[in-house]
């Protein structure tokens, strides 16, 4: 006679942080969002997720972060968020002490909250015993915002509709990257509010259906950093740019230092520089910081994989 297994007491999930090397902005759909076409790229600035079981139905969070910015303890958290709509969905009443270990800049245009509520569903799927599946979780990722589905998946993905609609890409390469923090801070709906107004003013109407450069993709399939590089671009940076001051001389300090390509990653306030190589990466990062126009320059290789469990026990 076979014993079930007990159920696991703690569980641990890391799930990636993630660049934009495209980002083309659509027409706002019935539903009042707008239409996406972007290249999503998971790095591995990884965020870590503890899930410890506990008596009783009380729900904690707790963060660590390695990084500057303040990281919402109650309800507004994606990964308590996360952790809500799964009991919501199956009905459960167990608790769980959460603990998130935050490598990604905070309210970076990165992911990193995306990347919490992903682990978090992955770390309670198993520490609950809810065995929903890839399809289920993916499902009620999307939920939860537009990154958090890729934040599951990693790697590299055409990101269609808000972005929950996924198509993994093949890549040649996994290229390095200097991620540049500039501080301060950029709300995702004003800077697109302001991309609309930028779009209205200068009378270009937005596309019912976004594309991405196709050259893109045949750089990430061949490895071709110079290509890459020629590709990256971001329809929301002239609104991240025109709110946030600090970032053109980052920016411009990053292209100065010798990287082929960089951008605003998503909605900012990060820059992200593509770099031929770690030992290139390096040298453009120590240029950049030593020039006093950041307060962090954070090195990353893409192709990290998706939101995985590291233990359970």
């Amino acid at each position: 006679m076979t014993v079930p297994a007990a159920p696991p007491r703690r569980v641990v999930v890391q799930a990636p942080g993630k660049i934009n090397l495209s980002l083309a902005v659509g027409a706002v759909d019935g539903r009042g969002y707008h239409e996406l076409a972007t290249v999503f790229h998971a790095v591995d600035l990884l965020e870590t997720v503890t899930a410890r079981a506990v008596d009783g139905a009380e729900l904690t969070l707790a963060v660590d972060s390695r990084v500057p910015g303040d990281v919402p303890l109650d309800g507004t958290n994606l990964a308590l968020r996360a952790a809500a709509l799964l009991r919501e969905r199956t009905g459960t009443r167990r608790g769980a002490a959460l603990h998130v270990d935050k490598r990604v800049p905070v309210a970076g245009g990165m992911g990193g909250g995306s990347a919490d509520a992903a682990a978090a569903l992955v770390a309670l799927d198993a520490l609950w015993g809810l065995a929903l599946g890839p399809a289920a979780l993916t499902e009620l990722a999307g939920e939860l915002g537009a990154d958090v589905p890729f934040a599951l998946l990693g790697g590299t993905a055409l990101g269609r509709g808000t972005g929950g609609d996924l198509t993994p890409l093949r890549t040649g390469g996994d290229p390095w990257w200097v991620l540049a923090v500039p501080g301060g801070h950029l709300s995702t709906p004003a800077v697109y509010r302001r991309a609309d107004e930028i779009a209205e003013a200068t009378g270009r109407a937005l596309p019912a259906r976004p594309e991405v450069d196709a050259r893109q993709l045949d750089a990430l399939a061949a490895g071709d950093t110079e290509l890459l590089a020629a590709t990256l671009s971001n329809d929301l940076q002239e609104a991240a740019l025109g709110l946030h001051p600090g970032l053109a001389p980052v920016l411009d300090a990053l292209r100065d230092a010798g990287a082929p390509g960089a951008l605003v990653s998503g909605s900012g306030p990060t820059l992200a520089a593509l770099a031929r190589d770690e030992r290139h990466a390096r040298a453009i990062a120590e240029r950049v910081h030593g020039a006093g126009v950041v307060e962090q320059c954070l090195l990353a290789r893409g192709g990290a994989p998706g939101a995985r469990v590291l233990a359970q026990d």
